[in-house]
């Protein structure tokens, strides 16, 4: 268990969850209904092997959204309603109106729900009590949002909010390519994207490259400008760190990973507790260095 991609929101670390296992219980994922199209709720990030609905390794929370969606496809809801609409133009001798269309999908709607197949999701979340982060399994910004929101509707009160960088972050990712010192630990990776600073203008995407060499300083000497980079901290985490300060592409190399292979454990929990204090780790150390990197202000 690992997170792939990592958005980030701040809240403040006086905020109690002492009793925040409690909290997420009380919200715990119901069964869609027989007439809705989504259910959302907590459930125990061990699955079938825990009772918990947060999983506490020192400073770091682990808890899960899960999620219930209908599958409803639009092509098949609009092929029944066409054919509703083209018997009654046929019965009565009009086209029907903008009105009849609406109650007839909706009618529609309502009589396939309970016929409909269910896809069961998930989307796990890193709580860094210490750090006052709260990282969320997801690249999607609108994603991220909905699962602080569900927390906030657990806790009551949860002040959560996107990261606010004091530099500008592209302006930090450029000068990187471009020779400046990165901070201690971290390395350029071999992936990056450029944009010319216009909104119509040229955009660069590069992968698998030297990104120190003669081709991509001259897009920086165009004027292009790096929005996502491609990073290593310390031969232990790789990832890909986007100008929207969201983590892509994180992943443990072996130099972090030799550290759960020592440590053979056939208990299954035991294996996930140390994967996620492992991760946790991990994202601290990056998190840390990115806050100095970036100047992000500490919430209130």
């Amino acid at each position: 268990m690992f997170f792939r991609n990592l958005t980030l929101f701040r809240f403040p670390t006086s905020l109690n969850l002492a009793d925040l296992d409690a909290q997420l219980a009380e919200c715990e994922l119901k069964p869609v209904g027989a007439l809705e199209l989504s259910s959302r709720g907590f459930v125990t990030p061990l699955g079938q092997h825990g009772d918990q609905f947060c999983q506490r390794q020192g400073d770091a929370l682990w808890l899960a959204i899960g999620g219930e969606d209908k599958l409803l496809p639009g092509a098949v809801v609009n092929d029944l309603l066409q054919k509703k609409l083209a018997a009654i133009e046929e019965k009565e001798g009009r086209k029907p109106g903008g009105r009849t269309r609406k109650r007839l999908k909706d009618e529609l709607i309502t009589e396939l729900l309970p016929r409909a197949f269910v896809r069961p999701v998930r989307t796990d979340a890193l709580i860094d009590t210490q750090t006052g982060v709260i990282a969320v399994d997801t690249s999607s910004r609108k994603s991220a949002e909905s699962v602080v929101s569900e927390v906030r509707r657990a806790l009551g009160s949860f002040p959560a909010l996107p990261l606010n960088a004091e530099v500008a972050p592209r302006a930090i990712l450029t000068g990187w390519i471009a020779g400046d010192p990165l901070p201690d630990g971290l390395s350029l990776g071999d992936e990056c994207e450029l944009r010319d600073p216009t909104d119509t203008g040229a955009v660069v995407k590069i992968q698998r490259m030297d990104l120190s060499g003669n081709e991509i300083a001259k897009h920086l000497e165009a004027g292009k400008q790096a929005t996502r980079l491609a990073l290593t901290l310390d031969d232990h985490v790789s990832f890909v760190l986007g100008e929207d300060l969201v983590v892509r592409k994180f992943k443990l190399l072996d130099g972090a990973v030799d550290q759960l292979e020592a440590s053979d454990s056939d208990d299954i929990v035991a294996e996930l507790g140390a994967r996620f204090a492992l991760m946790a780790g991990e994202f601290k150390r990056l998190f840390n260095v990115l806050e100095a990197a970036f100047k992000l202000s500490k919430a209130e």
